[in-house]
């Protein structure tokens, strides 16, 4: 039922001369009405009337208070008169039912008067014509597919939300065909649909965005370190590790399988790290660097009639007199063969005791010892051999001087190892005076090449 209830304003200016007892009103009325001069009062205007072709494309003009409306020909209308009230005319009055309300102060109506109703309508007990619900009394023909909405005097069958009429079916509308909803992916129901995000993202409150999943943060899926990334994650290990093959967990890195030049000796592997060892006698300098021990000055363990040498990786003990009859000592390491001793005629004269140490696998040839006289006596000439300790042409001593003389290794020496060399010094002068000194050189080669 259309009921339309405007109200007409009037604007009622009155002036009061002063001169006379005239009165003059100037009226105005409010849109869609106009002044009536013999009732007095504004009364509506059909404008279906007194408007040329006011509706279009074959809709039918109907005038209501204040205006009027344009509306199918097969519309029905149901119009309320009142006292003084109703529309002051309609255009196209086809399908148009006119029903005056009661007057509450008039008798009721005749209860068995029957009323006709239009159709989509039906007689209440009230007597007045009410719509006619046929979605709730199922007397519509909608399909099982299809909603029924009721409307006034009739209904319309719809396709349910996430569908569309195609002909007399509904089919399901494909949203993910249409403007993008979903941020990454859609996925089509019937009905409706759902969106879904690539990995690494989830959807936002709004179920359309994706956003960020900060794995690191959520759960964080690496072995030791874990950086976030767009749609993704990174994991790295620390040092001393590397990353597996799952690119999540980490190995420990084997850092003496890489490469064999980390330690002078030997390289022992940890977890995340290595480090360096060196063998007895030796310790680590600079964590990879083997530096030999001098145990003479840490732990000698030598008798008081004894004295101590160090050498690369241990240490010997030496008598403090290494003379030998009939040899007698006259100073530190120096032997001397008494002149009253007939025995030492044949003999050198003297005997110096010498300790050296050398690395095992020393590069040949090498200068290693230098021996030179100590006293020089005028017009004599000194030469130089090696005496014994060299079976196996190991050393060759070069004279560099009229009184000193070089110890060469022409051979390469691997140790441990011990040899004793004597170095001989023989003095002849123009009388034929003849004397002999002799160098005992002790040379430990270490076990090492360090």
């Amino acid at each position: 039922m259309l009921t339309a209830m405007f109200l007409a304003a009037l604007i009622l200016i009155t002036v009061h001369s002063q001169e006379t007892e005239e009165t003059i009103t100037y009226t105005q009325c409010t849109d869609g009405y106009e002044w009536d001069p013999v009732r007095q009062r504004c009364k509506d205007i059909d404008e279906c009337e007194i408007v040329p072709d006011a509706c279009k494309g074959g809709m039918k003009c109907v005038n209501h208070y204040g205006g009027y409306l344009c509306l199918p020909r097969t519309a029905q209308i149901i119009v309320n008169e009142r006292e003084e009230a109703a529309a002051e005319s309609t255009s196209g009055r086809n399908n148009v039912i006119r029903r005056t309300p009661a007057d509450p102060q008039r008798a009721p109506p005749n209860p068995t008067h029957q009323i006709q109703c239009a159709a989509g309508y039906e007689q209440s007990d009230h007597n007045v014509c009410q719509d006619i619900d046929e979605c709730a009394t199922g007397t519509h023909n909608c399909r099982a597919d299809q909603v029924c909405v009721n409307l006034r005097g009739s209904f319309s069958c719809q396709c349910p939300p996430g569908y569309q009429k195609r002909g007399d079916q509904c089919v399901d509308i494909d949203e993910c065909t249409l403007p993008p909803y979903c941020h990454h992916r859609c996925v089509n129901t019937p009905g409706s649909y759902y969106c879904q995000c690539n990995a690494g993202f989830q959807l936002a409150s709004n179920n359309h965005t994706c956003v960020d999943i900060n794995e690191c943060d959520a759960n964080n899926p690496c072995a030791q370190q874990c950086y976030n990334i767009l749609g993704s994650f990174i994991c790295q290990c620390n040092p001393g590790f590397e990353l597996s093959s799952d690119r999540i967990n980490c190995e420990d890195t084997d850092e003496c399988r890489t490469s064999s030049y980390l330690c002078q000796y030997q390289c022992v592997n940890e977890p995340g790290k290595f480090s360096c060892v060196c063998p007895e006698g030796y310790q680590v300098v600079g964590g990879r660097t083997c530096q030999d021990i001098n145990e003479c000055e840490t732990t000698n363990e030598c008798r008081e009639d004894e004295i101590c040498w160090n050498y690369h990786g241990g240490f010997r003990c030496y008598p403090r007199n290494p003379c030998q009859e009939p040899y007698v000592l006259t100073s530190e390491n120096r032997c001397v063969c008494p002149v009253s001793n007939t025995i030492c005629r044949e003999l050198p004269y003297s005997v110096v005791y010498k300790y050296m140490s050398i690395r095992s696998d020393r590069t040949v040839p090498s200068d290693i010892f230098q021996i030179q006289a100590t006293t020089i006596y005028p017009n004599t000439i000194n030469t130089f051999r090696i005496k014994s300790g060299n079976e196996n042409g190991e050393f060759y001593l070069r004279q560099t001087s009229a009184v000193s003389a070089m110890l060469v290794l022409v051979k390469s020496l691997s140790g441990p190892r011990e040899h004793i060399v004597d170095l001989e010094m023989l003095t002849v002068n123009s009388l034929n005076y003849r004397t002999s000194s002799v160098l005992r050189l002790t040379i430990i080669v270490g076990p090492y090449a360090f």
